[in-house]
């Protein structure tokens, strides 16, 4: 959906609307609103209805339908917020899902309510468009871009700019299978680029404008794998000829016969990665680049339509800060765990934790969303994060009104202490509401935040990342976790499988099983021995991946099935 350069006051963080936008989305509104009313009807059938409402994000799930509502790289403004507080209230059972792909879900939602609801949606320049289906996903990147003290490239321009270019892409509406980019602005990387169908690396090129390191095939699910390094500093005017190059070929070779071997990673690992350069380098010479060029007035437009902060904090803002962490401890304690450093001085990025003590991974009720959005305005100029591990950012919040925005959460139960932690569990929804799943992922990521609820307790494990995937199909990430737990199903019953050493950094790793599956209070019995043994045989302030990586698996599987 290109866009012209003029627009009203900017919301801070992400891209503007202009009327070309919210015209198109309220056309599309209306289409939907005919298809509903036709299936309703009973003129359209399931199955001819199925294909139109996953492609506004509309799923049937185990007990009702689902919808899945875009936060384009996750990020939000307060006005957005109140919207989906009022969808939670009015059509939900008060409450929203924030998800690994930055997106938010409604697990109650009635199909008669659907149209309204995109209505209302696209009234704060919303939608549901490609959250589903076999089509470029939602964009993913950095929850700290434009902030962080690390970031070299802020990476939501190019992120809008790749969201432009693949929304309702004539060419890649119907691939094999779903298809899903992430791209980060920071050496650090803090969106499992790795992960990813395609990942990208942003950097300052010698000419000053970006180039791209470029990862493609990586993937969880049933054949988790890590994305192999395609090439080094593409340059920024190549960047949409290039990842045209690289799905035509994915769309050309990849395989439509079996939906479990349809995805670019298997045709990248059948091909080879030096096959499947070869054809991705055949492709882009043969292509007119200068229809696809994307030159550097273009860039600078699109980064025209994202609000920019005024950044003044006063020269004591730090000072203010400090005083404020050596009277109160626990204050102390969340900013340890719940900031980020900032790139601005007298500024901090505060994590939003959306795992409260024996609660839900990525819950939020509507009155939590409604304290949220008026807390960003009132401190970081309205704007809101989303990020993968379904917690919640204020990108920019000057230290000496940290405090006070400290106690605010923590009066609206917003304010646990864990990020990064033991009790910052991924969950996906699980056998609770998803047709796929084989187990519920829920209770048990309720009862291991429940048995690791101590504070301190979890500030000396230090980081240790818990995901949960109730099936294969890895929603939760459990590949990726230093200790992943996936739900399999024996003869009806609940079992979970252990795997260790997972880690979907820089550092990326595949987790490996470390034994039978066990029953669920087995399995956080099991999770409580690990950690004992971690505790006992690590070195100095040695991570848990750290010290699995060097000790290996024997000891920690002694450590599970000896008492098990």
């Amino acid at each position: 959906m290109q866009a012209d350069t003029t627009a009203p006051t900017l919301p801070v963080g992400h891209y503007a609307y202009d009327q070309v936008d919210r015209a198109f989305l309220a056309d599309r509104v209306e289409q939907f609103r005919d298809q509903v009313a036709r299936r309703l009807s009973g003129a359209l059938s399931e199955d001819e209805f199925k294909p139109l409402r996953l492609m506004n994000g509309l799923y049937l799930q185990l007990h009702a339908y689902m919808l899945r509502i875009a936060i384009p790289y996750g990020m939000l403004d307060s006005r957005q917020m109140r919207e989906l507080a009022h969808i939670a209230r009015t059509y939900d059972r008060d409450y929203g899902h924030f998800t690994t792909r930055q997106n938010l879900q409604f697990n109650w939602i009635r199909l008669e309510d659907t149209p309204d609801i995109l209505g209302r949606l696209a009234g704060v320049d919303m939608h549901a468009i490609q959250t589903s289906g076999n089509c470029i996903r939602n964009v993913t990147c950095d929850q700290f871009a434009g902030a962080a003290v690390d970031e070299l490239v802020d990476p939501r321009v190019h992120a809008e700019i790749l969201r432009q270019w693949s929304t309702l892409h004539p060419e890649f509406s119907f691939l094999p299978r779903k298809f899903k980019i992430a791209i980060s602005g920071s050496p650090n990387d803090r969106v499992a680029a790795r992960f990813h169908d395609i990942g990208l690396v942003a950097k300052p090129g010698p000419d000053g404008r970006t180039v791209f390191d470029v990862f493609v095939g990586g993937g969880m699910g049933r054949t988790p794998i890590i994305g192999v390094h395609l090439r080094d500093d593409l340059p920024e005017e190549d960047l949409l000829a290039y990842l045209e190059a690289i799905i035509r070929v994915y769309n050309e070779y990849g395989r439509r016969d079996n939906i479990y071997k349809a995805r670019i990673k298997i045709l990248v690992q059948a091909l080879g990665v030096e096959g499947y350069r070869a054809r991705v380098d055949a492709e882009f010479a043969a292509m007119d680049r200068a229809r696809y060029r994307l030159p550097p007035e273009t860039v600078a437009a699109i980064r025209a339509r994202f609000g920019t902060p005024d950044l003044d904090a006063p020269a004591d803002a730090a000072g203010h800060l400090d005083r404020a962490r050596r009277a109160d401890p626990a204050f102390d304690r969340w900013v340890r765990t719940n900031t980020h450093p900032h790139r601005t001085a007298g500024y901090i990025s505060a994590v939003i934790s959306l795992k409260p003590d024996g609660g839900i991974p990525g819950d939020a009720t509507s009155a939590q969303m409604d304290v949220i959005a008026d807390l960003a305005d009132r401190y970081a100029f309205g704007e809101i994060r989303i990020t993968h591990m379904q917690n919640l950012v204020l990108g920019h919040v000057r230290q000496d009104a940290l405090h006070a925005l400290w106690q605010a959460l923590r009066a609206a139960g917003l304010a646990t202490a864990n990020i990064g932690l033991i009790g910052d569990i991924i969950a996906c929804p699980g056998l609770d509401y998803c047709s796929l799943a084989n187990a519920r992922s829920i209770p048990i990521a309720q009862k291991l935040s429940a048995r690791f609820a101590n504070p301190e307790l979890q500030e000396s494990i230090g980081d240790l990342q818990i995901k949960i995937s109730g099936c294969i199909n890895a929603c939760g990430h459990h590949h990726a976790g230093h200790i992943g737990i996936l739900g399999v199903d024996k003869k009806g019953e609940e079992f979970f499988q252990l795997t260790l050493g997972g880690s979907a950094g820089s550092d990326a790793a595949i987790g490996e099983i470390l034994g039978p599956a066990l029953p669920e209070d087995a399995t956080v019995d099991a999770i409580a021995r690990l950690v004992d043994a971690y505790l006992v045989h690590r070195t100095g302030e040695e991570r848990f991946l750290d010290t699995y990586r060097r000790l290996g698996a024997a000891l920690f599987k002694d450590a599970v099935y000896a008492t098990a």
